[in-house]
């Protein structure tokens, strides 16, 4: 049967947000990961990709292999975040899509050259059409369900369409569905997938996690969040493809899977996989000073004395991961960011320098717009409005809104309401707690009151994707490999998307659409600037800085 989805309802967006400034803090996590450039042959002229035999062949030539001298064993990772659920197609949020990983798989996989599609999911190629709208997947013949059903193309349209179903509620369903016209199975191991038009980004848009139509079939899709295959209450019903089996999830102390012998690439040279769920960062960096774990995200405060420490490694590399806090521009939820001014001036009032040197400790890079140092699209100088630290231009700014302190209480105020606000935040981080507490007195300096709350992560969540009854929120967020921003900026992102503080800027929105359906990466490159100057000059969220990861 072939499924069509041109006026699907759309959901009410309820899927996770996440996170912090910390590194070991869960992320909002967009999509998937694909190269920047994937400019296809012209129009007119279809192709297939690599075979994964060919594919995995170039990677292990590239970058070499060595074998694992004594397999087995067991490796214990580590986080301050338990999971929220181990169904994948609910699953958003940082902590939970890195555990669902290793037991689900998604149609297409990755490139970890460049972070760009490879056949390394259940397809094993694809061939793209003339028309560069069908893309037809062939699935690996030999892959299987951990209850040893086979994988067929059965699955893979029963995960698409629960994507579509509106019950779902998953944040990933909007681009899926403004991009998808069709979707169909061919034969047992053939899947077709019809864009509505060329577009360079539809890989982006087709990344589901494929789950067993057998195991879940028989279950209202309104009632999967509640399931015991979704709470790990019922390990016979936490059924992947992947190179990894659902073990045991004890909620608030560990999730461990165990290997999938009959998995039908490579299999893992360990035994067990164990995500060990600490109380904070502390208990986590002294976890690891106690040798009872093999890895851990690491915040910068703690970077020197694991460093010191004899038999530990710190990685530290650049991310597409950033840090910011968003205002509310819902009207009929605060009046306060409703001026420009105002959300300019809080950014100016930062010494966003002394951020990253005094607090991050360098483990981090000031950000100019909402792009990272290793996009296509940075383009800085390109950026009307820079936000140097200036607390004169900050109250300047606010004088221009008619903002004044005409009662002398060190706040301003405008029509009598003054600029005083709730700033909720993840609990659990001492680098968010100093970041915090600069924030209060760095917007002191220009008259305006922050009242800082902490909160537990899933109860963040809730208010942020909820009823977005909320007036700022400091969060942390990753891009894709697109670096096209529409899943935050988008008009329709407010429901069904990323977009938490109802921004909306059609202009923007007109440059993000030419953009996707730009193959040449120069062209594609200018609309993206455009777009971002912008989102940069309305500043519906301050990107304060671009995270490097400590491992």
């Amino acid at each position: 049967m072939q499924t069509r989805c041109t006026s699907c309802p759309r959901p009410t967006r309820r899927g996770l947000l996440a996170g912090t400034l910390a590194a070991s803090a869960g992320l909002l996590l967009p999509r998937g990961i694909f190269a920047q450039d994937a400019t296809p042959p012209p129009a007119g002229d279809g192709f297939k990709t690599q075979t994964r035999e060919e594919f995995l062949k170039e990677i292990v030539e590239e970058m070499g292999y060595t074998e694992a001298a004594t397999p087995g064993g067991s490796f214990i990772d580590s986080n301050v975040n338990d999971i929220q659920t181990m169904h994948p197609l609910i699953a958003d949020d940082g902590s939970s899509l890195a555990a669902v990983g290793l037991i689900y798989e998604q149609l297409v996989g990755g490139d970890i050259r460049t972070g760009g599609p490879g056949p390394t999911g259940l397809a094993d190629y694809w061939e793209v059409g003339d028309d560069q709208r069908t893309y037809t997947f062939h699935l690996n013949q030999n892959a299987k369900w951990h209850d040893g059903v086979p994988v067929t193309a059965d699955d893979v349209q029963f995960s698409f369409d629960a994507l579509a179903n509106p019950e779902l509620s998953s944040s990933y369903m909007q681009s899926f569905l403004d991009s998808t016209e069709s979707w169909r199975v061919i034969d047992e191991h053939t899947f077709e997938a019809v864009a509505k038009e060329p577009i360079f980004t539809f890989l982006y848009d087709l990344v589901t996690w494929i789950v067993p139509k057998h195991i879940w079939e028989s279950v209202p899709v309104k009632d999967w969040r509640t399931d015991g295959g979704a709470t790990g209450q019922d390990p016979t019903r936490v059924i992947g493809s992947g190179s990894w089996k659902f073990g045991e999830w004890r909620q608030g102390e560990s999730i461990t899977f165990n290997r999938n012998d009959d998995y039908y690439g490579k299999v893992p040279y360990l035994d067990s996989y164990v995500i060990r769920i600490w109380p904070d960062q502390t208990a986590v960096v002294n976890g690891l000073l106690n040798n009872e774990m093999d890895a851990a995200a690491l915040e910068p405060a703690d970077v020197e004395t694991v460093k010191s420490t004899e038999g530990l490694v710190v990685a530290n590399y650049p991310t597409r991961s950033f840090s910011f806090y968003m205002t509310n521009m819902d009207p009929e939820k605060t009046p306060l960011f409703q001026d420009v001014e105002v959300r300019q001036a809080l950014l100016h009032a930062l010494n966003r320098d002394s951020i990253v040197h005094d607090i991050l400790l360098d483990n981090a890079l000031v950000a100019h717009g909402t792009q990272p140092v290793i996009s296509y699209a940075y383009a800085p100088d390109r950026m009307d409005v820079k936000y140097t630290y200036d607390v004169e231009r900050a109250k300047e700014l606010l004088a221009q809104a008619g903002w004044e302190d005409a009662d002398g209480d060190g706040v301003v105020e405008k029509d009598g309401t003054p600029l005083s606000f709730e700033i909720i935040y993840q609990s659990g981080s001492p680098t968010v707690d100093q970041i915090i507490a600069y924030y209060q007195d760095a917007w002191k300096a220009i008259g305006a009151e922050a009242r800082p709350r902490a909160m537990e992560f899933s109860a963040l969540v809730e208010v942020i994707t909820g009823d977005h009854n909320f007036e700022m929120a400091l969060l942390g967020f990753s891009w894709d490999a697109t670096f096209i921003q529409d899943a935050m900026f988008g008009c329709t992102s407010y429901e069904g998307g990323f977009n938490m503080v109802k921004y909306c800027n059609e202009e923007v929105d007109k440059l993000n659409a030419q953009a996707k359906r730009t193959f040449p990466l120069e062209e594609r490159r200018e609309l993206v600037i455009q777009a971002t100057n912008l989102v940069n000059n309305d500043l519906p969220v301050a990107v304060t800085h671009f995270s490097r990861a400590n491992v």
